[in-house]
């Protein structure tokens, strides 16, 4: 680190210290040891996700042999995990690689201009909500997700301002709610509402998921036959390799195989959730979904505890849209009507690029929706910056560490041919044969609703989306990084 003043220089700088930020940081450290970072954390704390959200029941919707980090083993006999063990096993990673030292807390960036004379970002930073700092870097990495932090995906539901009970989301639950026996309705049918449903249901009087239309459930064991048997029968770090790699192997494998098939993959999936269903719960409507199996997430609940609070009666699922809301109850045009004392509004996320902060490129204002993604790693005409985006039909880590490793080859080849900016050039010949593309391939709501922040993907070339993580990490070790991208060197 070189200081300049009050001007602070560091090689690359990563925005966001959750499991993107951490991971890109070890890589770092890892493959290019030689280059300076800092890691700027608007928040208070390590863990991103897992430390904003504080809802009850807050777990993985991923395995964590894939959601966790490749370079250190998880380690506990459970695949899905509850969100304090995740951010637990997040703070221990950054610590035991001297990570965490590298983290500035309640440094929110507000904007970054990269200078083409000067070949650097300069980032103006607000540090503990008050004092105005300046960082200069040559890289500019975002490990910011794709969510608003700061405000939910706002839902149009008839009437709510009228309840007198009372309305929270997900994102911003209050810790000192009481449920307990109290009616609870939950909006939503995603993974956070079937999180929801079996452990409020433990202290409600009943919870019921009120559901527009409804998504694929499956049950998946928190550990399997093969996992234990890996476990009681190899050497530690071998069934943890075998156990990964299973968690890698088998859901390409799936959603190749519902991609193709997809009138199968609806048999499979309803076939099971009926089984599993009460019988005055029927399948139709409440488990059968107008989409095609990963066209939207699909959602997965740890030993079938979803379907154990609907068959004990505890919890129920009601499919319909909603008419209006009252001081005390929810009507809906079925004309059936629902009592809750707390409506949860699990209506989605609101997506959003680089945390909210506003880039430019020699002072004029950058747009990231108009622009494409080259390799799912950088942005088109946006020197010497990635960003960080992972897998929606696989673990997210797998995507992002992909991407850390191409930016760590990138940022070793720049140095040994003297190379002091890159930046991914689109044409308008390529644009014009070029088909666009969804950079996440889902049909979710709350993705629809964020089409207007997210780059665009093409069908050819290096613009293409992301495919599988083999295929990506291939791609990230060995694959082309000059075709479609201007590399100049320094003067």
């Amino acid at each position: 680190m070189a200081t300049q003043g009050d001007v602070l220089d560091y090689d690359v700088i990563i925005i966001g210290a959750g499991i993107s930020g951490i991971n890109c940081a070890y890589r770092l450290q890892e493959r290019n040891p030689e280059l300076s970072y800092i890691i700027l954390e608007g928040r208070h704390e390590i863990g991103g996700t897992w430390s904003l959200f504080k809802y009850p029941g807050l777990r993985s919707d991923s395995d964590l042999y894939t959601f966790g980090f490749p370079w250190r083993n998880w380690t506990e006999n459970t695949s899905i995990a509850q969100g304090d063990l995740i951010i637990n096993y997040v703070k221990e990673s950054a610590e035991m690689f001297g990570i965490d030292k590298k983290i500035l807390f309640h440094h929110k960036v507000n904007a970054a201009n990269w200078s083409s004379d000067d070949k650097a970002w300069t980032f103006d930073v607000t540090a503990d909500g008050s004092t105005k700092k300046t960082f200069r870097a040559r890289w500019l990495q975002l490990c910011t997700g794709y969510y608003d932090y700061e405000a939910p995906l706002k839902a149009t539901i008839p009437g709510i301002e009228n309840f007198k009970g009372e309305v929270v989301h997900p994102q911003f639950w209050n810790k000192d709610l009481n449920y307990k026996n109290k009616n609870v309705v939950i909006l939503g049918s995603g993974a956070t509402a079937v999180t929801l449903l079996p452990v409020l249901a433990k202290d409600t009087s009943h919870v019921t998921m009120l559901q527009r239309s409804p998504s694929y459930l499956m049950s998946q064991p928190t550990e399997d036959g093969m996992e234990k048997f890996f476990r009681a029968y190899l050497p530690a770090a071998l069934a943890y390799r075998l156990i990964r790699f299973k968690w890698i192997l088998l859901p390409f494998l799936l959603t190749t195989f519902f991609k193709y098939c997809p009138g199968t993959a609806k048999k499979i999936v309803k076939g099971a959730a009926a089984k599993q269903l009460p019988v005055d719960i029927p399948i139709n409507p409440h488990f059968s979904p107008k989409y095609n199996v990963f066209q939207q997430r699909l959602c997965f609940c740890p030993d079938g505890d979803f379907y154990a609070c609907l068959r004990d009666g505890s919890g129920s699922v009601e499919t319909g849209t909603i008419e209006t809301v009252t001081e005390n109850s929810i009507k809906l045009h079925s004309g059936r009507e629902l009592h809750p004392d707390i409506i949860v509004t699990a209506t989605g996320l609101k997506l959003q690029v680089a945390g909210g902060m506003k880039l430019s490129v020699d002072g004029s204002p950058y747009n990231v929706a108009d622009k494409f993604f080259w390799k799912g790693v950088m942005l088109e005409d946006l020197p010497n910056a990635a960003m960080t985006i992972g897998y929606v039909d696989a673990s997210w880590t797998l995507g992002a560490d992909a991407t850390a490793q191409m930016v760590c080859r990138i940022l070793k080849r720049m140095k040994k041919e003297g190379v002091a900016e890159v930046v991914p050039r689109c044409s308008e010949e390529q644009k014009k044969v070029m088909q666009e593309k969804p950079v996440l391939n889902l049909t979710s709501t709350y993705i629809k609703a964020g089409t207007s922040v997210l780059p665009k993907a093409g069908d050819r070339g290096q613009w293409r989306p992301r495919s599988y993580y083999y295929e990506d990490i291939l791609m990230a070790w060995y694959g082309d990084i000059k075709s479609g991208m201007d590399w100049i060197k320094g003067v």
